[in-house]
């Protein structure tokens, strides 16, 4: 418990479902909480808000549980103007640090505004990581076309901007984010040419104990499905993506099908005309604030491991949502709402009483194993590396060539993904490897390594230079 005058302070980094439960759950309970975010709005992706600019009529019409929004929404607005709640939008959290003068306590470092120069530190007692997951990016030749997005990207330009990037869209990928991003295109004007999934959802009847404990999941998935058939979407399962094709923009799609191990089948290949090209191959935990912290992360996913009250290994550091593993808003809004309230107790000086949050617990016990169920089906075709021609870019920011991979490899002996990076530069770009580390890895034939990354986001050297010296948001004030 802090010694310093007033309340102990949690601050809260996302404001997504895990987060914004998290700060309702210890909101009134004896702590201050701080949200730093880097949205302009809380929400996070699934939440995902247009701006009151563009005048949406029917908002609630891009999301499913509308009302568990409101809810969190509302919460957030009534525990702000009670002063309980501090929320600083547009904060870019490029590292936690923990205070070397032997208290534990902890400093946030931001970067505010939308060019990410001017920086904050806000104090903490403890810390809450909620920074949710991004996309898992495989490269295909064609994939840099204009025309070609990640499928959570297309849905976040619907959802925030009420935009399309075409008329006639192909998604293609696997996992379940295609269906709710090929109904929302579909339901906003966008031919949908066809729905192509790698994977097969009948390897789904093998695990139906895990999926029958969570009938409301399985009755959306439903209805997403009789969305689309209801809108004559061709669903083409067991089918990859082989080619983008076009000059100035993608003009067209080959999709090919999958044999038992695969291998993309000879002479199965088919062309279909699209100006849009929405792929996803899944979704990956963000843990590099956890990482930076010496957060102990699991291969799996990889993602930050937490014991049952969501405790990292780290004293005073708390995860919830998907940097604990993807699992969607429902399993965030459960571990968020554990996080909360055991940070609460702890820095109260209370141990927690598990009793507390019994309904949540019994929800992320059920919805972790539904989507490790769903995470066992739902992968990228085994043998994806081999459609992946010598002169097709991996590495965007670098203009690396899986060819280049490939040589470091069989030719410079490279047996790891840091050693690819040294002999191609491949990770050495803006992302420093976050996009496309997964690729390098795949195509090099060797696992991902924890990287440990001592920043989450670029930062300007005059910042770095100026370190401990700017200027404290503690939520105090208004943020500047």
């Amino acid at each position: 418990m802090s010694t310093e005058p007033g309340p102990p302070r949690l601050t809260i980094v996302g404001a997504g479902p895990a987060g914004l439960a998290a700060a309702l759950a210890a909101a009134g309970r004896g702590v201050r909480v701080t949200v730093v975010d880097a949205a302009r709005a809380a929400g996070g992706q699934f939440y995902r808000q247009p701006s009151a600019g563009l005048g949406a009529r029917r908002p609630q019409a891009l999301h499913h549980q509308w009302r568990t929004w409101q809810r969190l929404s509302d919460g957030l607005a009534r525990e702000v103007a009670a002063g309980r709640v501090t929320h600083l939008p547009d904060h870019h959290v490029w590292c936690v640090e923990r205070r070397l003068d032997g208290s534990g306590r902890f400093t946030v470092h931001a970067l505010v505004g939308p060019e990410q120069e001017k920086p904050v530190e806000v104090r903490a007692d403890a810390v809450l990581l909620a920074t949710g997951g991004y996309e898992k990016v495989l490269p295909f030749p064609g994939w840099t076309l204009p025309g070609v997005v990640t499928a959570g990207g297309a849905q976040a330009m619907l959802k925030g901007t009420l935009a399309v990037s075409g008329r006639t869209a192909v998604v293609a990928g696997t996992g379940p984010l295609l269906l709710p991003v090929a109904t929302g295109l579909a339901s906003a004007g966008v031919t949908v040419a066809a729905l192509v999934e790698s994977a097969h959802p009948a390897a789904l009847v093998r695990r139906t104990g895990a999926l029958t404990r969570r009938a409301d999941k399985l009755t959306e998935g439903a209805w997403y499905a009789a969305e689309l058939l209801r809108r004559r979407v061709r669903t083409l399962v067991r089918h990859t993506v082989v080619e983008a094709h076009g000059d100035d923009r993608v003009e067209a799609v080959t999709v090919a099908a999958l044999d038992a191990e695969g291998r993309v089948r000879g002479g199965t290949g088919l062309r279909i005309p699209c100006d849009t090209l929405a792929v996803g191959h899944g979704l990956l935990p963000h843990t590099d604030l956890a990482e930076a912290l010496g957060c102990r992360i699991e291969s799996t996913g990889p993602r930050v491991w937490v014991d049952e009250e969501q405790r990292t290994d780290v004293p005073g550091v708390w995860a919830a949502g998907e940097t604990t593993g993807i699992g969607g808003a429902a399993l965030s809004l459960a571990e968020g709402h554990i996080a909360g309230r055991s940070a609460a107790a702890r820095l109260g000086g209370r141990v927690p009483d598990p009793g507390e949050w019994a309904k949540a617990a019994k929800a992320r016990e059920e919805l972790r194993e539904f989507f490790g169920a769903i995470d066992a089906v739902y992968v990228p075709p085994a043998h994806w590396t081999e459609q992946v021609t010598d002169d097709t870019v991996v590495c965007r920011c670098e203009e690396v060539t899986a060819g280049a991979v490939r040589e470091a490899v069989g030719e410079l002996g490279a047996a790891d993904v840091r050693t690819v990076k040294l002999l191609t530069r491949a990770g050495m770009g803006w992302c420093q490897g976050r996009i496309c580390e997964p690729a390098v890895a795949g195509i090099a034939g060797c696992g991902q390594a924890v990287a440990r990354r001592p920043f989450a986001l670029p930062v300007p050297l005059g910042v770095l230079s100026r370190a401990g010296e700017s200027g404290e948001d503690d939520g105090d004030d208004a943020p500047p």
